[in-house]
């Protein structure tokens, strides 16, 4: 991610704000270094301040059109107008915030903007205790003990009972056993995951 504001302490608001473990965000306060770190590396999203002393708005998305062609752009201004707004619009801007914004605003944007591109996924870990979790309570909901599950599944209880707390994960042939003898798809049970 890339935060572009003439004003540093805003890319160090911003960047503080979003930090997040094995997220890299670098800033750009200098105007004449702009172009410059645009060509460098390409970025998923772009925070950029619509209004860059030095630099046009129609140059900058002109730049980010030839530089970052698949970066998501978030249009940040203190001054917003009509104009300001359908230059954004033309130049495909993912969304418009004005300033003073509320910071939480903007972590649900850009966290809208990550899942939109599909970089939001849940780690392996989180995913097996997440859908033990949801595998578990399931099987309490059908008032089934472990032994019984185990039985229906022919899965065995040790087994049952490391996927149940996330400490093992389960094949796919595992998962459509398990889904069976729940009485669901395995589609439903990844789809109350993911909600």
């Amino acid at each position: 991610m890339l935060v572009v504001d003439d004003e540093a302490t805003i890319c160090h608001l911003v960047q503080d704000v979003l930090a997040r473990p094995g997220f890299q965000i670098d800033t750009v306060s200098d105007p004449k270094k702009l172009e410059e770190v645009l060509q460098q590396k390409q970025y998923h999203i772009i925070i950029q301040d619509y209004v860059i002393p030095g630099v046009e708005p129609e140059q900058l998305f002109d730049w980010l059109k030839q530089y970052q062609p698949e970066a998501s752009v978030i249009i940040v201004t203190g001054y917003p107008s009509l104009d300001s707004v359908v230059s954004s619009l033309r130049a495909r801007a993912y969304d418009y915030l004005t300033k003073p914004f509320d910071l939480a605003q903007l972590r649900g944007v850009v966290q809208r903007c990550l899942e939109h591109k599909g970089l939001l996924r849940l780690s392996e870990e989180a995913l097996r205790e997440t859908l033990g979790a949801t595998i578990r309570e399931r099987r309490k909901s059908l008032g089934l003990t472990l032994a019984q599950m185990a039985e229906r599944t022919n899965v065995s209880l040790g087994y049952l009972s490391q996927i149940e707390l996330g400490k093992n994960s389960a094949s796919i042939e595992t998962l459509y056993r398990i889904c069976l003898g729940l009485g669901i798809r395995m589609a439903d049970l990844f789809q109350s995951i993911k909600s």
